[in-house]
């Protein structure tokens, strides 16, 4: 019988994460009864059953729970030496996951793509889209190795730099024919009740700050709609449903930015701060290291936000 093999663990994690070993030969691409011989050399060295097999799939034992433990964290130490001696020889390698809110996907996916791939040729990159919080949750959990995140609530295991500051405004439906719109005047958070309000759930970093700043300043949201899209939001504004409360690139990032008129808040101004989050209990990757000041570069170089008054 040979020894465990990283080979092994590898195989052993995929049918873990996957559940199956149909779906896991599948994605490995090899034969099943290979892929079941491997599970079963390293179940004969460990003298334990690592799988349940049911009608479903297989599920993991309790001793099988423990070796996943373990099997993922020597296949990150693995490669992370590899990305490690790949970086020395100047040839950045390996996988990095970024994650990217919405608004953020829509402007920075194609431009981070290319100077990544012009930059580290010979390493890949991989962008997932969600919320902020979920972003944040994803970084816990590893699944994400460095993200954009607006207004993350400081956590033990995350280090969370701030890189840009953008204020609120209520966001209107332009008046249609007006060739000349006059400038969007400002307007006191004390006459924000005045507006039917279609905002996203209370887990958006957007509402959460929007009622922290309207609880402070001591008033009541008329909350017409809960719609989680902000695609949405704004197709529904544009429509006369209502109002937002938006940032201005968040409206600028929209196809229909030119329907929209921006009144920003004042009194006080509530203020979304875009942020790089990492985890500080896991030690980014050389190749994460390399990717956080190209997203870093890639927000500063953003276009200008006109005024919303």
């Amino acid at each position: 019988m040979e020894p465990m093999n990283l080979k092994q663990l590898d195989y052993f994690v995929h049918v873990a994460e996957l559940g199956s070993f149909s779906k896991a030969a599948l994605v490995l691409d090899i034969a099943q009864p290979a892929l079941s011989r491997q599970v079963r050399g390293l179940e004969t060295e460990l003298r334990e059953n690592l799988f349940l097999r049911n009608g479903r799939g297989v599920a993991l034992t309790d001793a099988g729970r423990r070796l996943f433990d373990h099997s993922v964290a020597i296949l990150e130490l693995v490669a992370l030496a590899r990305e490690d001696l790949g970086t020395s020889r100047d040839e950045p390698v390996g996988q990095v996951t970024v994650g990217l809110p919405p608004s953020m996907g829509r402007q920075l996916t194609l431009p981070l793509i290319d100077r990544f791939q012009k930059q580290f040729p010979a390493a890949r990159l991989a962008v997932v889209e969600g919320l902020s919080t979920h972003i944040v949750e994803w970084i816990t959990t590893g699944r994400v190795d460095v993200g954009l995140a607006y207004n993350p609530q400081t956590q033990p295991g995350l280090e969370i730099t701030p890189l840009l500051e953008e204020s609120l405004g209520l966001v209107s439906r332009a008046v249609k024919g007006k060739r000349r719109r006059p400038a969007p005047t400002p307007l006191p958070m004390n006459e924000l009740p005045r507006y039917p309000l279609i905002v996203p759930e209370r887990a958006h970093a957007m509402r959460r700050l929007l009622e922290t700043q309207a609880a402070l300043a001591g008033i009541k949201l008329d909350i017409a709609w809960e719609v989680s899209s902000i695609p949405s939001i704004i197709d529904l504004v544009c429509a006369g449903y209502g109002h937002a409360v938006l940032t201005a690139s968040g409206v600028a990032a929209s196809a229909r930015a030119g329907e929209l008129i921006v009144h920003r808040l004042v009194d006080p101004t509530p203020l979304s701060v875009l942020c790089l989050v990492h985890s500080s209990h896991k030690r980014p990757t050389p190749l994460a290291r390399l990717t956080m000041p190209v997203l870093t570069t890639l927000v500063h170089e953003l276009p200008a936000r006109p005024s919303s008054a």
